[in-house]
């Protein structure tokens, strides 16, 4: 759990409900359903009107990343490419083909199968290359969804903002109604612009660090395969990957 996020998070809310708060307005005015309807459901028809349904559910599942992001040990990683090494120099690279079956990450598979089928290093980074490149693709497409939503919703909750006022002419001739076209007027453009700046730019932002954090780590296993392949002496390996902890 990113206790930083959540916390971040609530501090966000709690600034703006405070603020409320502070200058003597109900919080329960907040709390606007209507506005909430079209906010939430006309940035959401928008986002997606535009992408594609697979990148849309990788966005709506990476979302959880930013409360619980992906365990990527770059220590632990460089331990298994010195084992690695070590177990390739003694008993030679086949031996890799019994650990790639042990592993679940199909990345890693692919560049330990790859090695013990006997491919140079060239080509073993060339292969490796474009699966990262792919996957750097499809994750930043992924996390381009939330920004989009981030763009979406102020101009919508403007939208909410004309349709309440739009409610409020209508009903000039009857003053006890027109409180609630009134509040949705002003609630739609919070809950745009507070969508945008608290929750869908934050997460988007929150991502892409997370996939660059993701690149680097398959980018350091690319080098180590490419190590491994050159049958580099464990010692070198370790001194080469050492740039990867700071």
């Amino acid at each position: 759990m990113d206790k930083l996020s959540l916390a971040g998070l609530l501090v966000g809310v709690l600034g703006v409900i405070g603020g409320q708060w502070l200058e003597g307005g109900a919080i329960s005015a907040l709390v606007q359903g209507t506005a909430f309807v079209i906010v939430f459901g006309g940035t959401l028809g928008a986002v997606m009107l535009q992408t594609p349904f697979r990148i849309f559910v990788a966005a709506l599942r990476m979302g959880r990343w930013v409360f619980a992001p992906p365990t990527l040990s770059v220590q632990d990683l460089q331990h298994q490419i010195l084992e690695w090494s070590n177990h390739a120099r003694r008993e030679g690279l086949l031996i890799l083909e019994a650990q790639a079956s042990k592993n679940e990450d199909p990345f890693i598979r692919k560049g330990l199968q790859l090695l013990a089928d006997g491919y140079g290093a060239d080509r073993v980074r060339e292969v490796l290359e474009v699966d990262i490149q792919a996957y750097e693709r499809f994750r930043w497409a992924a996390a381009r969804v939330w920004e989009a939503a981030a763009g979406y919703a102020p101009t919508i909750g403007m939208l909410g903002a004309v349709l309440g006022l739009v409610h409020v002419m209508e009903r000039l001739g009857e003053p006890a109604q027109l409180g609630a076209g009134i509040a949705v007027a002003f609630i739609s453009t919070i809950y745009g612009v507070g969508f945008a700046n608290l929750v869908f730019l934050p997460i988007a932002n929150k991502l892409k660090m997370l996939i660059q954090q993701q690149i680097a780590y398959y980018e350091m296993l690319v080098d180590g395969f490419e190590l491994i392949a050159n049958g580099e002496n464990p010692h070198f390996v370790k001194g080469k990957l050492q740039g990867y902890l700071f």
